[in-house]
């Protein structure tokens, strides 16, 4: 079996697969493998993505599991290795995105040019942006996007310059636009200069995909990249590959469809308000009505499955616990920011296994933690990635033992990601 040329290291599920997904688009092949494997790859590919659930851990967990992912990734013999992180570069003052690069700068040192590496979050299909070295949500810095409310990770300096100097021992510098929009030469002029000058890593500026095109060939023997989703898809024609539809092909879909939500995040708030406005069937999760039921030695998971049962056979139906901003602050005030969090991701991964054990072999998971907790549950280790649905989420295929014979299709979307009808039309693109 063809050795991946380029191994991948998520900090969450969703962009684990945020980053497949525009891997796949410029014609690579890739698996995603849940946590670090056991063993290899079961499946032909061009790369692999270790997807971990690293974003909130404590900084050194989220590095030992990271360099883990990386002895795994160097024994398959990638020539090439992507740190990813959220396309809103969310972490805390502390990390994790600055700790877990330099540990992995440290373990790449002895390389040619592992003394350096980029960091840009940049994904203009989704409107994230840099320019000079502030990152932007559409037309508004990051710190005014809904960002700064976050439930786990606030973000309140758009300044990714500053962000990630606080994080790094390691002196962080910028090669902004004008250097960009020269090509590759130039930015590997402005690389030497900043290496120079005692820089380890650079915040790289991008306002389209021109850019990050333009930056790809920069970056070809960089031992480490790290970036969101968006500088993928300028880096397997360093590996001589070009886009091809056989990259992203899938077994046919089969089964009964549903959607479980756990994202708070303003576009996933607008994608279930989008399908109970167009008359499906929709049910909410209320942690503290979780916490009522397990006093009286109840469960909630089992009641929301004895509502969905007789309604799945006329299509989709929706679970969820999204809700806005001011519901999550009241529910973590009196539960607990990590108890809040852990009770519904607990309760939606059961709600989704029960679900698959009723039939469902199409299933959306939205939300980067509640995708961790959900293909957990499920036993999920590997998947393919298939058709993009909206940029950034793709369709996957996964082997489930909860899904014997056909498997199961899977998406998990991360919170920000899709457009209003994202839920309706991800079915429509499967079928």
């Amino acid at each position: 079996m063809k050795q991946p040329v380029l191994g991948c290291i998520a900090d969450d599920f969703t962009g684990a697969t945020d980053l497949a997904n525009n891997l796949v688009r410029a014609g690579m092949r890739v698996v995603q493998a849940i946590g670090v494997p056991a063993q290899a790859l079961d499946a032909a590919a061009d790369a692999v993505v270790v997807a971990l659930k690293s974003r909130t851990l404590p900084v050194a967990q989220a590095v030992e599991q990271s360099l883990s992912a990386l002895r795994w990734l160097q024994a398959q013999g990638v020539q090439q290795v992507y740190f990813k992180y959220c396309s809103t570069f969310d972490s805390t003052e502390q990390g994790n995105i600055g700790p877990v690069t330099e540990a992995l700068m440290d373990a790449l040192a002895a390389q040619p040019g592992g003394d350096f590496s980029i960091a840009t979050p940049a994904f203009p299909d989704n409107q994230r942006t840099v320019f000079k070295g502030h990152l932007f949500v559409g037309d508004v810095l990051l710190n005014e996007s809904g960002m700064q409310n976050h439930p786990l990770t606030p973000m309140t300096d758009a300044n990714l310059v500053r962000v990630l100097q606080r994080q790094c021992r390691r002196k962080v510098g910028l090669i902004d636009y004008k250097v960009v929009a020269q090509g590759e030469a130039a930015i590997r002029q402005r690389i030497a200069e900043l290496r120079a000058q005692g820089v380890g890593v650079a915040v790289v500026d991008a306002i389209s995909n021109d850019d990050l095109l333009r930056l790809g060939p920069a970056l070809k023997g960089m031992p480490l990249v790290t970036a969101g989703s968006g500088v993928a898809i300028g880096l397997p024609a360093n590996f001589g590959l070009a886009p091809s539809s056989a990259a992203s092909e899938l077994p046919p879909a089969t089964g009964l469809q549903a959607v479980v939500s756990g994202s708070c995040s303003v576009a996933t708030n607008r994608q279930v308000l989008n399908f109970i406005q167009s008359g499906r069937p929709a049910l909410a999760i209320d942690p503290l009505r979780i916490v009522a039921k397990e006093a009286a030695g109840e469960d909630l998971a089992a009641e929301a499955l004895a509502w969905a049962e007789p309604l799945l056979e006329q299509g989709p139906v929706l679970v969820y616990s999204s809700a806005d901003p001011a519901t999550v602050k009241s529910v973590q005030g009196q539960l607990g920011v990590d108890a809040a969090g852990a009770l519904v991701e607990r309760t939606l991964a059961a709600i989704a296994r029960g679900l698959v054990a009723r039939g469902v072999r199409q299933l959306v998971v939205a939300g980067g933690e509640t995708s961790g907790a959900c293909v957990q549950a499920l036993n999920i280790t590997q998947m393919k990635i298939g058709p993009q649905i909206d940029p950034g989420v793709p369709w996957c295929h996964a082997h489930s033992d909860m899904a014997p014979g056909t498997g199961l299709h899977l998406t998990l979307k991360s919170g920000n990601f899709g457009t209003d009808d994202f839920f309706g039309k991800a079915f429509t693109r499967l079928a």
